[in-house]
């Protein structure tokens, strides 16, 4: 049977018969069968650059728009610690004499608590880096030149921590700050990196640190090793169980690019996949973990705190519907293989390598510079709109590429559709797709994400691609930076029938 005129109406013209070439995935949803739950995993946290930029008006618009749109509840970020927030820094009550503070100086840091609470979000409190004062060595990171190394005595380093804690109990509430998870430093195994020291010499500092915050309150959420490729987990479980300290959350980072020649947690997949160029390694990284994890019964909570399809800090391909095919991918993988999924991350207001100048530049931010939404951040939202109760899907011309996620609920049902390239220039190519809808299904809609369709790159390049955004254009750009919905599908038959640009996703609802 030919393709309907409306999908061919679409097509561009070329010399080729696209009827022929067009490739058609058949989605079958078991409807009538018995679902499981899914847990919105991809919701809750998200991650920003460093704990400075919190005190930005425009960054704080970004993360009012994040928990309305995504869920956001947590937020986390590096440098709480650092001297930029003055916290061990000279006391103008003493000028001239250029002292230091008596005690810790958290004004900074409690007001843009206050602001993260007034918005509704949580912080993560991460301990880290070392205050100038206190550091052991000379090694720094980051523009805020973040000190990396050890305490030069660790009875202070555990003071400092127990007078951090004590003063957010004391004035946000315990009921507050348990609502707060704390981490112990970040990615300690990159070491001279983010770390100036061995494993030894951070299980050392770990179990100070969490030492020092339950002297406070025994029942705040401790977590670590929050290692880059998920490294150190066996090691760090089993440091905990020695010293009684088991950790309230395990954190892991993975990318799906991380080098496949250093050491990795546990893995659980096929051989091919464990190289870093395969679409599936983060997926195998996350599913191992878990799995390792179960063999030691441990019931604590999972965080990847850290994740995406590449860590290089600035790439194109990232700010296209490919990145959001990949981030719907890995989410209908193993989204119910932890408790929260916290992409890399929520914003372009960043810099760890330099400050980007053009209002896209490929940076990890789900949201540009003017927290104008990429394809990634709109891949969010439709996994959003996702019910509760998973039911599996069956059909043909699927594969590990090109599936689809499926929920149910009395009133709704909801099929998303994604087609991933894992080549690093993606050819675009045109899909039919056929999803069958379950009975009684009415009301269908349709929204898409590609390179033409809810891409906000498509028209700031139809706009001639400028670094700079004038008000104007920034107001045009942001009226069409909202989800639209796409009219050009054909229910028959039982089945919705549509055209997707790949890569790209698509997501089908109904109502009954």
């Amino acid at each position: 049977m030919g393709l309907p005129a409306y999908l061919l109406a679409k097509r561009p013209k070329l010399s080729i018969n696209l009827e022929l070439l067009m490739k058609t995935s058949v989605l079958r949803p078991l409807w009538s069968q018995a679902s499981e739950t899914l847990r919105h995993s991809w919701e809750g946290v998200i991650n920003v650059d460093q704990f400075r930029w919190f005190v930005r008006g425009d960054m704080q618009d970004q993360l009012r728009q994040a928990h309305r749109e995504l869920g956001a509840r947590h937020v986390r970020a590096v440098g709480m610690l650092d001297d930029e927030m003055r916290v061990l820094t000279k006391d103008p009550g003493v000028w001239p004499k250029q002292a230091l503070h008596s005690q810790p100086n958290w004004q900074i840091d409690t007001m843009i608590i206050e602001r993260l609470l007034e918005i509704g979000i949580h912080p993560m409190i991460t301990t880290c880096f070392m205050p100038g004062v206190m550091a052991a060595g000379e090694r720094t990171v980051f523009q805020t030149k973040g000190r990396i190394s050890l305490p030069k005595d660790m009875g202070e380093w555990r003071g400092l921590v127990r007078h951090l804690t004590r003063h957010l109990v004391d004035y946000f509430g315990l009921e507050t700050v348990r609502q707060s998870y704390f981490e112990v430093w970040n990615e300690p195994n990159l070491q001279n990196g983010f770390f100036e020291g061995t494993q030894e010499d951070f299980f050392n500092l770990y179990l100070n640190t969490v030492t020092a915050i339950k002297e406070v309150d025994a029942s705040l959420k401790v977590g670590g090793p929050s290692t880059a490729r998920a490294e150190w987990i066996p090691e760090f479980m089993e440091f905990c169980r020695k010293h009684s300290i088991e950790p309230e959350y395990l954190i892991g980072h993975i990318y799906n690019n991380d080098s496949d020649s250093k050491p990795l947690s546990p893995f659980d997949g096929p051989q091919e996949d464990l190289v870093s160029k395969s679409p599936h390694f983060a997926s195998g990284v996350i599913r191992g973990t878990r799995k390792f994890l179960d063999s030691l019964g441990y019931k604590g909570e999972v965080h990847w705190n850290e994740w995406g399809r590449s860590w290089f800090p600035c790439e194109p391909i990232r700010e296209t519907s490919n990145e959001a095919a990949f981030i719907v991918k890995t989410m209908a993988e193993v989204s119910q293989q932890a408790d929260y999924f916290a992409y890399w991350c929520v914003s372009d207001i960043y810099d760890q390598v330099g400050y980007g100048r053009s209002a896209f530049h490929g940076n990890y931010g789900l949201m540009n510079l003017q927290g104008l939404r990429k394809p990634s951040y709109q891949a969010f939202q439709l996994l959003a709109r996702l019910g509760t109760e998973r039911v599996k899907v069956q059909g043909e011309g699927l594969d590990a590429l090109h599936d689809g996620l499926a929920t149910k609920s009395a009133r709704s049902a909801e099929v998303l559709v994604y087609s991933y390239d894992p080549s690093e220039k993606p050819e675009q190519e045109l899909r039919e797709i056929r999803v069958l809808l379950p009975e009684g299904a009415r009301q269908p809609r349709l929204t898409r994400i590609t390179e033409t369709e809810n891409n906000i790159l498509h028209h700031w390049r139809e706009a001639g691609s400028p670094d700079y955004l004038r008000p104007d254009l920034l107001k045009e750009l942001r009226e069409v930076n909202s989800l639209k919905g796409a009219t050009d599908f054909k229910v028959e038959n039982g089945e919705i029938c549509f055209s997707l640009q790949a890569p790209g996703v698509a997501l089908v609802q109904v109502d009954f």
